[in-house]
Parts: structure tokens; C-alpha cells; sequence
């Protein structure tokens, strides 16, 4: 499911406002990254044409029935949704701007990993988000969740993906940090079938909650409302960057 459709089916009609839109990366190559396929910079141009989106993440806020939220959604289509500078930087102010307004944080992750095209620099961004998540959710005491769909991996399960005050995941869903095939190319051994997957994952208390798409909204809701978080209606001003 791409982000657009995430965002409509978890968000009330008409109430996604989205922030931060002309945070883009810069036409450079920051490691001179070479491989068979196009360069890096022509590669994001085109997944901006063909997702219309300028990066792999929209973040912005809206009403969950009719409770306010900042949500984020990660998009696979954008270079299997990896986490660059720009994804970084928009998931720490996605998290400052709730931090500013007590608003609650629902990122939904679909991801390959830290973005291999950006080196370290897409690493650092592991560092930067876990230490607005730090202010957000320890000093602030505000509630975080997290949806883990499939795939969840690398850069982005040892960061966000797993620091939720609650963390579900999506049935069946591929859920990892390393890769099968880097796993058993190290090890020489075998990964055992479905180890990587949701059902096996939860028996091991890596999530909390397994919801199916169809019955995420309410979830969230009953989740929100538990933690205090009340349904507010009428008017809800745009968005400040």
C-alpha cells in the first residue's frame, strides 16, 4: 500500500495537512556513490516523477476520529523507502513539531534500511531521530506509536521502527534488521523460514499489538483515547511550519 492510500484509509476525509513539503535534497552526490544502475541523483528524480513525491516519507497532521495527530508514512516506491538525510530530517521535525504542540506521533514504517547511496550520513539520521524521539517521549512524556508494515528493515527497525510507547505490526509482514541472504552469507548457516516474520517476531515480545489493515483505525483510536488523547471537533487551524 503505497503512503497516499495509508494516509486515507488511517485519517478522517479532509483533514491531512501536510508540513515541511519543500524539505528536498540537494542536487549532490554527498559519497559519489557508482553502481551499474543510473546515479543517485537521477535515481531520486525519477522516483520523484513516478511517486510524485520529492522523498521517500510524507509527514504532516490531521484528525484520527476526529482526534488530532502528527503522523507519518513512509513510502516503499521511493528507493525501497530508505532513510536518507532528507527522511531524517523530516521525521526529527515531524517529532519537534509534535513535541511543540503535544500532539501524538504515528509513523508507519516501510523500509529497506538506512540509504546505502548516502553512506554515513544516512546512519547519522538513526542518532538525530532517537534523540528527538528522547525529548519527545522521556522528557515530555508524550505517546508515540509505531506500525511496522512489510518490509521493516535495517537502519529504520534499529531506530524509530522499534522505539514506539507502542509498536504494531501488520500480519505476515517481513521484519528484520539484517537481511536474510547478509545473514546467511555471514553466518554460513541458514535462516530458518518465518523467523523474520510478524507472528514468529511477536511470540518472541518484539511488538505488542498484530492488527490487520482493515481494523487499524479503530485501534489507534481506542489507543489514543486510552492515553488521554480526546476527539475534538469543529475547526482545527492549518498547520505552522
Amino acid at each position: 500500500m503505497g503512503s497516499s492510500d495509508r494516509i486515507q484509509l488511517l485519517l478522517d476525509p479532509d483533514t491531512w495537512e501536510p508540513i515541511y513539503e519543500d524539505l528536498v535534497a540537494i542536487d549532490i552526490d554527498p559519497i559519489e556513490f557508482h553502481s551499474e544502475d543510473d546515479p543517485y541523483i537521477d535515481r531520486i528524480h525519477l522516483c520523484q516523477e513516478q511517486t510524485n513525491l520529492t522523498e521517500a516519507i510524507q509527514i504532516g497532521i490531521g484528525r484520527l476520529n476526529n482526534i488530532p495527530i502528527a503522523i507519518g508514512v513512509m513510502e516503499y516506491e521511493f528507493i525501497a523507502g530508505s532513510m536518507g538525510s532528507v527522511v531524517g530530517e523530516k521525521i526529527t521535525r515531524l517529532i519537534e513539531y509534535a513535541t511543540n504542540r503535544s500532539l501524538p506521533v504515528i509513523i508507519v514504517c516501510a523500509s529497506g534500511g538506512a540509504r546505502m547511496q548516502e553512506g554515513s550520513l544516512s546512519l547519522l539520521q538513526m542518532a538525530k531521530i532517537s534523540s528527538a524521539s528522547y525529548e519527545y517521549q522521556l522528557n515530555k512524556k508524550l505517546f508515540y506509536i509505531s506500525i511496522l508494515t512489510s518490509p521493516t528493515t535495517g537502519g529504520v527497525t534499529a531506530s524509530f521502527g522499534m522505539l514506539g510507547d507502542i509498536i504494531i505490526a501488520e500480519p505476515n509482514a517481513y521484519i528484520a534488521f539484517a537481511g536474510k541472504r547478509v545473514i546467511e552469507e555471514t553466518l554460513k548457516k541458514p535462516v530458518p523460514e518465518g523467523v523474520q516474520e510478524t507472528e514468529y517476531l511477536f511470540i518472541k515480545g518484539s511488538f505488542d499489538l498484530i492488527v490487520p489493515r482493515q481494523l487499524l483505525k479503530g485501534v489507534l483510536s481506542e489507543l489514543l483515547r486510552l492515553h488521554g488523547y480526546i476527539p475534538i471537533h469543529g475547526y482545527l487551524p492549518p498547520p505552522l511550519n
